[in-house]
């Protein structure tokens, strides 16, 4: 089942036990696939799918660091909330040290050196972890490792 059947059929049983919050957080999901669907000028597929919902997770997860430094606990309530939604549906998360094995393996494979390799290994490694780790701590493991 793709994700987005998985989406509908979850917002029905949502509607059917009038969780009003999680309808909402499934439909903007839904609303920002059926944009980048028709931005594309396509159906989405499985990854480009994926790639839509870890950009909602990223956004909410952002807000949800500003709104702690400016003390709004009623917005970062909601937005735990809705981020607790939303993480059931990305694919099972890397432990730091799996993404560490992974982020070695790149350097190695690319031949990078130093932090002007940046972007060559940041290239050839989000590929490999789409949506199974987050982007800030990979970068942080590639710093690490080519300093």
């Amino acid at each position: 089942m793709s994700l987005s059947d998985r989406l509908t059929e979850d917002m029905k049983l949502a509607m059917k036990n009038k969780e009003k919050k999680k309808v909402s957080v499934i439909r903007m999901v839904k609303s920002a696939m059926q944009n980048e669907s028709i931005k594309l000028g396509h159906e989405l597929t499985e990854d480009e799918e994926l790639t839509v919902l870890t950009r909602e997770v990223k956004q909410r997860k952002d807000s949800l660091l500003e709104f702690e430094k400016a003390g709004r606990d009623d917005l970062v309530q909601e937005l735990q909330a809705e981020l607790k939604v939303l993480e059931v549906y990305l694919p099972e998360q890397l432990s730091e040290e799996e993404v560490d094995a992974i982020v070695e393996e790149t350097i190695a494979e690319v031949g990078a050196t130093s932090k002007a390799d940046m972007g060559k290994v940041m290239g050839t490694l989000m590929p490999k972890v789409k949506g199974k780790a987050d982007g800030s701590m990979v970068n942080r493991l590639v710093q690490k490792h080519l300093s």
